[in-house]
């Protein structure tokens, strides 16, 4: 005879969470009781940790979100990015998503490209003191538990908030490269080789020197028609040369296929270089209008010659995040309509996590659609859930948003869903050692291969109720309640098991090992 429970999990860390938590927005475990149990069937009866990407971008272009304006210090930088990570940490995120190359430059120590205008005012001018933001972020990242990735902008070579450009920008050092749009942008001609070696140099460079988590593209392809003031793309110097050498395709096709090509040689590189460093893509919304049919909009495969659906079909990413900013009832860009699609053309099963427009307004109205969105990705994508918020911003500033996810959705913890194509290995079990220390359980633990560790889940079981705290790269111990109190002056329930797992990189989990305790009075 076997009974199943449904229990939610509860977090005794805050008053309003002592009596209850709507078991909705706080994450269900599944426990099996069974009489007679087989081996076989252990797996069924253990807690499971909750997985889910939860993300947020951080803009640098026109110092939308970090550094707040260019030319801060040293120390302020790093003290408003270190704000940055800690609400994210509070708000139980798991990545962030910082953008260090905006118009071809960097806010990172390049040999390829100048030093970013909007990290120090000056173009080509490095901070002062001396440091590497990047180091830095990716440090402060891991150590609270986050991943980090890098967002670039493939082609744009100079934005209107850039100012001056140096010397060393590719405006100046290599002309033969970019255009000038009506608008006042240079942009680089994605057809030229010249073009995607620089941009694919650039990609390596980071993977090589840094220990990020993923690279991460936006939407900026081919540029909108609107900053060229309605008209074609500027590239009639590159078409004809094209059309002289013996080119068949169309132009529309010709600059798909430029796209797609450095598309997918970024993948093929970047695995080459680090297999676990996932690549992901945020394309436009909507890939063309009627697809599928109820849905209107700009057409990007006809407007910025990004075939983003051959992309996903092809499986030349790890996660994808189709800016889906729309809300879910607007019928003609309905949020769950476009995810549904979506995910019917996700043939090869790669990460699904769509971008949210968050910043909507901080009343109970919008704080609801955002919650909403992250229920409907949860249900639609029960196999890999999780989302990507624009931006942090709206994070920063309303702070119902911030309570409706933390009292709800992301009230616990979770971990960044395994990509197995990438890997598919589990890390060593952790060796662990427990001792009393006064009316505590001082749980303790290490690893044979630390390198392989990238967070650690202590999982615990008062009386029949498992809960679990997710722990940090360089944690390595937590101290346990012998007892907490039952819920409405219940019977005390002891500490009577407790496990500890490894995650690694790609977020395989280590075998799972009950040990139990007796208790101490």
């Amino acid at each position: 005879m076997t009974i199943y429970l449904l229990v939610s999990i509860t977090q005794q860390t805050k008053p309003m969470f002592k009596k209850s938590i709507i078991i909705a927005l706080s994450g269900i475990l599944c426990f099996q009781f069974c009489f007679g149990q087989k081996p076989e069937d252990l797996k069924a009866s253990q807690p499971k940790v909750m997985q889910e990407f939860r993300a947020a971008w951080i803009a640098s272009v026109a110092n939308i979100n970090w550094p707040s304006k260019p030319g801060l210090s040293t120390a302020e930088q790093q003290k408003e990015a270190i704000a940055l990570l800690d609400l994210l940490q509070k708000l139980n995120f798991n990545a962030a998503i910082l953008q260090i190359r905006p118009q071809a430059d960097a806010l990172y120590k390049s040999e390829i490209e100048p030093w970013s205008y909007f990290l120090t005012g000056t173009q080509g001018k490095a901070p002062e003191p001396y440091y590497d933001p990047l180091t830095f972020w990716v440090e402060a990242a891991h150590d609270r538990g986050m991943e980090l990735h890098v967002w670039l902008n493939p082609y744009r070579a100079h934005h209107l908030s850039g100012k001056d450009e140096s010397a060393g920008s590719v405006v100046k050092s290599k002309p033969e490269l970019v255009v000038k749009l009506k608008d006042g942008q240079y942009w680089m001609d994605p057809s030229l080789k010249g073009v995607q070696d620089q941009s694919s140099a650039v990609v390596k460079d980071i993977v090589k020197r840094y220990d990020i988590d993923g690279v991460h593209f936006d939407d900026y392809f081919y540029p909108y028609d609107s900053y060229n003031g309605g008209a074609d793309f500027p590239d009639s110097v590159s078409w004809n040369a094209y059309q002289k050498s013996g080119g068949k395709l169309s132009r529309a096709d010709w600059r798909r296929e430029s796209v797609n090509t450095f598309i997918k040689r970024v993948y093929k590189e970047i695995k080459a270089e680090k297999k676990y460093v996932k690549f992901g893509l945020s394309p436009f919304g909507i890939w063309r209008p009627g697809f599928p049919q109820s849905i209107e909009g700009y057409d990007q495969y006809e407007k910025l010659y990004a075939d983003a659906k051959l992309w996903l079909n092809e499986g030349w990413i790890d996660y994808f995040t189709p800016q889906l900013y729309w809300k879910v009832n607007d019928i003609p860009h309905s949020f769950p309509v476009l995810l549904g699609w979506w995910q019917s053309e996700n043939t090869k099963g790669r990460h699904l996590w769509p971008g949210m427009n968050v910043g909507l307004g901080g009343d109970d109205k919008n704080v609801d659609e955002v919650i909403n969105q992250v229920m409907i990705t949860r249900g639609m994508l029960p196999q890999s859930k999780g989302a990507v918020y624009w931006s942090i911003a709206a994070l920063i500033t309303h702070e119902k948003l911030r309570k409706g996810l933390t009292d709800g959705p992301y009230q616990k913890q979770a971990l960044v869903p395994s990509s197995s194509w990438l890997d598919h290995k589990k890390p060593e079990k952790p060796i662990v050692t427990v001792a009393p220390k006064d009316k505590l359980w001082e749980i303790r633990w290490n690893h044979p291969e630390r390198s392989d560790v990238f967070r650690w889940v202590v999982y615990y079981k008062y009386g029949d109720k498992w809960n679990y705290r997710i722990m940090n790269r360089k944690e390595e111990s937590l101290d346990l309640l012998v007892s907490v109190e039952g819920l409405k002056g219940a019977e005390r329930k002891m500490l009577s098991s407790f496990a500890i797992t490894a995650i690694d990189r790609t977020g395989n989990e280590s075998e799972f090992v009950e040990h139990t305790i007796g208790g101490i009075k």
